[in-house]
């Protein structure tokens, strides 16, 4: 009787298609739901790396030529008011609202100082705003995946009890598929969530310090435009 029991097991499909195709219509609605978090979250992950890369690689290359001793002027005017670059962005809008600040005899209208540093302010502000898009979905499904996975794991395994009192019987040709099922559903809402939890404090480290170089580059290039204001 058991070996006729094991031969029965073994027929049974235990792969993740199988044991999907098998579940209850509530189960596979948390395994489809954590399928497209997952999904979700590995192409805002893939975006993420690629705009941080991106983000450092052009506050490099514009750090290095605004120490170069070019002219603020001609670096604003090669750049122009609305450049692409994040960093560039943030001196485009302090250039920018320095020049506003100059009234047609030459001199500065009150309280510039002010205005070039609320203009950068507000430009960081965007860009932060632009860096962090989609962290709360990470964050979301990190904390949120195992919990329904979780669920789908509990109702699953009060369907294979009850198809159990049903044929009153407790062999593994009918246990086994019932908590095979049940527990996909947890594993899909660990594989969901691990990847979401790490990425998100990664790309949380990462924007904190990109914008911290943004901000620092605000204060020199505001200390710098000071010293010409006292001038």
């Amino acid at each position: 009787m058991e070996a006729e029991t094991l031969a029965l097991a073994q027929e049974i499909d235990f792969s993740m298609w199988g044991l999907f195709a098998r579940a209850t219509l509530t189960v596979k609605l948390v395994m489809l739901a954590l399928t497209i978090a997952s999904v979700w979250s590995w192409g805002i992950i893939i975006d993420k790396l690629i705009a941080y890369r991106k983000a450092r690689r052009e506050a490099k290359i514009f750090d290095q030529a605004f120490w170069s001793g070019e002219p603020l002027d001609e670096l604003y005017e090669q750049l122009g008011p609305e450049p692409s670059g994040r960093a560039q962005r943030v001196f485009a809008a302090g250039m920018t609202e320095w020049r506003r600040s100059h009234r047609e005899d030459g001199g500065l209208i009150a309280n510039a100082q002010s205005r070039i540093d609320r203009s950068m302010d507000v430009a960081i502000q965007k860009e932060a705003e632009e860096l962090q898009k989609g962290l709360p979905v990470l964050a979301t499904v990190g904390s949120t995946a195992p919990f329904v996975g979780l669920f789908g794991t509990v109702f699953g395994i009060m369907h294979a009890f009850i198809e159990i009192a049903s044929q009153q019987n407790t062999s593994l040709v009918v246990v086994a598929p019932g908590i095979a099922e049940a527990l996909l559903a947890t594993g899909l809402g660990l594989m969901a969530a691990i990847p979401a939890v790490i990425f998100y404090n990664k790309f949380n480290a990462d924007s904190d310090r990109i914008l911290g170089g943004y901000e620092a580059f605000a204060d020199e290039f505001a200390t710098i435009l000071s010293r010409q204001l006292d001038s």
